[in-house]
């Protein structure tokens, strides 16, 4: 058996390598679209498709990881992946390009559900209470990481070499990342009694529903109305720097939000194991959170801008190691696969829905209500987690092992 440290470690460079394929596709698409014919419609469809494919396969992807182990769906999911970002080649020649990338997006979130699912669930078996929030903090980290790489990928390899090598060069990337998982991760999912759950059942426990509810509002929050309209708010409001209009501070300012996610996922999940807590840890980046969005609808500068992006930032980075540490430490292990599905379709329904909401209501009351809404949200996460973990435990603040 490898050491626990080796096997995250491959995890981590196996999420963050196949993350490339996520990103490379968003800054060439949109420009890409209305030279291959594309709608405006189908360029939005095409670049959510994945996460709309993920909805629906998280769950089955959970119950497969506690049936049959963690091994075989995290590898199958990494070269899953691999083989869509080379869909995007196949979709530059043909002459029904939308096609083509649909179903190679629609692939690549079948392929991304799994090894989201496997991820965390291995991050979970290799760890105990010491160390758990730290795994849960850098796993997380890879998968983050290697989103906003793709897109810098995309950006400058297409610009020097053309579109194709772009995606060739996701697609290498990725499958490279397969060879790393069947190299060097093991099977850490085994169990006497395997599951025998269905592929559709989720984990309705209370742990996987308060952990998941609250992400849901954290991504609803973040990538549902802070991405969605950040670009429209710096338009609307005329901030700029050096010449860049809109687009350019607003791709600026998420790297910033990124970055400081980044970071607090390994504080976070550090501090907790340390602490020997996760609950006064996920509450004060809560709080981290609450303060973002309430400076963010204030903001009239860019200075206040970043200092809101960097809060938004700290406190959905700083939450994520400590809350999958918390759903593994109330988890049985053989259900682990099962509660990470549940905690992953809650959290893409809330990235999803939140444009959804937060586009049209920009439009009908400002931006003020809405981002000042968006900060009640964290304030409601807390209440759900301190109501959750004290049906489950008895205790408002439970000890890690």
């Amino acid at each position: 058996m490898k050491r626990p440290q080796t096997v995250v470690l491959a995890v981590i460079a196996s999420t963050f390598f196949v993350g490339f394929g996520g990103g490379v596709i968003f800054p060439i698409l949109p420009n890409l679209g209305a030279v291959l014919g594309i709608s405006p419609f189908l360029v939005g469809l095409i670049l959510s498709a994945n996460r709309f494919a993920r909805i629906v396969a998280n769950a089955p992807a959970g119950a497969l990881v506690d049936r049959i182990g963690t091994r075989k769906p995290f590898v199958a999911g990494l070269f899953v992946e691999g083989f869509a970002t080379l869909g995007y080649v196949v979709a530059v020649e043909s002459s029904v390009p939308e096609l083509w990338f649909l179903l190679a997006r629609v692939l690549w979130g079948l392929g991304s559900a799994a090894v989201f699912a496997t991820a965390y669930t291995i991050a979970a078996d290799v760890s105990d209470g010491s160390s758990r929030g730290t795994n849960m903090g850098v796993v997380r980290g890879g998968i983050t990481l290697g989103f906003p790489a793709g897109l810098i990928l995309g950006g400058i390899v297409s610009e020097a070499y053309g579109v194709e090598a772009a995606f060739v060069v996701a697609a290498a990337f990725a499958l490279f990342a397969g060879v790393i998982a069947y190299r060097q991760v093991p099977e850490t999912h085994v169990s006497a009694e395997p599951s025998t759950s269905a592929p559709w059942e989720i984990d309705t426990s209370t742990p996987a529903l308060t952990v998941g509810f609250v992400n849901f509002g954290l991504f609803f929050a973040y990538l549902g109305a802070l991405f969605a309209t950040l670009v429209l708010f710096i338009e609307v409001n005329e901030i700029g720097l050096l010449g860049y209009g809109p687009q350019g501070i607003s791709g600026a300012l998420m790297a910033v939000t990124v970055v400081s996610a980044s970071i607090f996922m390994l504080a976070g999940g550090k501090v907790s194991d340390d602490y020997g807590a996760r609950v006064p840890i996920l509450l004060v980046f809560l709080v981290v959170s609450f303060v973002g969005f309430i400076l963010l609808s204030q903001a009239s500068s860019l200075p206040t801008l970043v200092v809101s992006c960097v809060c938004i930032g700290a406190g959905q980075g700083g939450t994520s190691g400590p809350l999958m540490a918390l759903l593994a430490d109330l988890t049985p292990t053989d259900r682990m696969g099962r509660a990470t599905g549940t905690n992953n379709v809650l959290g893409d329904l809330g990235g999803g829905i939140g444009p959804m909401v937060s586009l049209p209501l920009v439009e009908t009351v400002g931006f003020e209500p809405v981002y000042a809404a968006c900060a009640v949200i964290p304030l409601l996460a807390g209440f759900v987690l301190l109501g959750g973990v004290y049906a489950k435990t008895g205790s408002v603040n439970p000890q890690t092992e």
